[in-house]
């Protein structure tokens, strides 16, 4: 499902998708209750939740169907803002504490 030569997500993403599954299950949603909400066909949930980035949408959308994902999961704004961009081995604590870009003039 990378949409036609598009370049596949992230692997990031899929370590994102694995975990919102975990959530998912925790709370103990059906995946068609995820796809109701998000309004994404399950096939596409199923895709963010394998990992996989072969099955992954393309990169232009799969932040966004990530991000209503989390939503539809009520995970927090600030996990959903930073677990697609974070490896699995750092910490929250060590993201937050990276010293802020600073705009080129």
């Amino acid at each position: 499902m990378t949409g036609g030569g598009d370049t596949p997500a992230e692997p990031s993403a899929g370590a994102f998708g694995r975990w919102l599954l975990q959530e998912r299950e925790l709370r103990g949603l059906p995946r068609d209750e995820v796809a109701r909400l998000t309004k994404l066909g399950p096939a596409i949930i199923e895709a963010l939740e394998s990992g996989d980035p072969g099955r992954m949408p393309p990169r232009a959308y799969v932040f966004g169907y990530l991000r209503a994902y989390a939503a539809a999961v009520r995970v927090p704004s600030s996990a959903a803002r930073t677990s697609p961009r974070r490896g699995d081995d750092r910490s929250a604590e060590a993201h937050r504490s990276r010293p802020p870009h600073r705009r080129l003039r």
